[in-house]
């Protein structure tokens, strides 16, 4: 397994309002974070927050190229990202464990914390498709280019982990700095991934190896 130490390009925050930052995801222009009761719209250009969306929002984020899915109490619910509606409602595989959230190859790809695994999740009915294991609890889902990669948070300790989708083996470990947690990841789609930083309130922005 290949190991490196995170570079930290950026942090943002803390937020006014924002004690905590339980996911990311990022629609190619803006990071959404999940901070509670309101889901809120960060430029990575700026470090400025422009939006918010009244909604439950506890756990994970994605965003499938149109609408943001949001994990809150149990359940993932369909938004529109304009106006907040919630359009759609589906279980989520953990049942109130679940961490992290990403959309890839058609399907959402959920965390389930404290069970340490990723469930593939039909995003029409909630179905699990397939569960793959990691020997880490899992804080955020993202992938990018094709690899799989999970953030970790144990004992103060946190890193971002690169799996094989197929044995969950961990193929690199990116080790971040002492004292920042994730708890969220989302990749840009090219070389910087945002990390949320738990009760620090704060988003980082990391260099994506390679």
């Amino acid at each position: 397994m290949k190991r490196t130490q995170a570079k930290i390009l950026r942090e943002y925050g803390p937020f006014p309002g924002v004690d905590n930052v339980h996911g990311v995801t990022f629609d190619g222009d803006k990071v959404w974070m999940a901070v509670g009761e309101k889901l809120v719209s960060l430029d990575p250009a700026t470090g400025v927050t422009a939006r918010a969306l009244d909604v439950a929002a506890s756990a994970g984020t994605a965003f499938d190229g149109k609408h943001l899915y949001q994990i809150a109490d149990g359940r993932i619910q369909k938004l529109d990202p304009k106006s907040g509606r919630v359009l759609a409602t589906i279980p989520a595989p953990g049942g109130g464990g679940d961490s992290g959230m990403a959309w890839a190859e058609g399907s959402l790809w959920v965390g389930q914390y404290p069970q340490r695994k990723i469930h593939q999740v039909d995003p029409e009915t909630g179905r699990v498709l397939r569960t793959i294991d990691s020997d880490r609890f899992v804080t955020g889902v993202t992938w990018v280019d094709g690899q799989l990669w999970h953030g970790t948070w144990e004992n103060d300790a946190s890193e971002l982990r690169r799996l094989e989708p197929a044995t969950g083996d961990v193929l690199e470990s990116v080790e971040m700095p002492a004292g920042m947690g994730v708890s969220g990841l989302e990749s840009d789609g090219a070389d910087r991934f945002f990390c949320g930083g738990g009760n620090s309130g704060k988003v980082r922005a990391v260099r994506r190896p390679g």
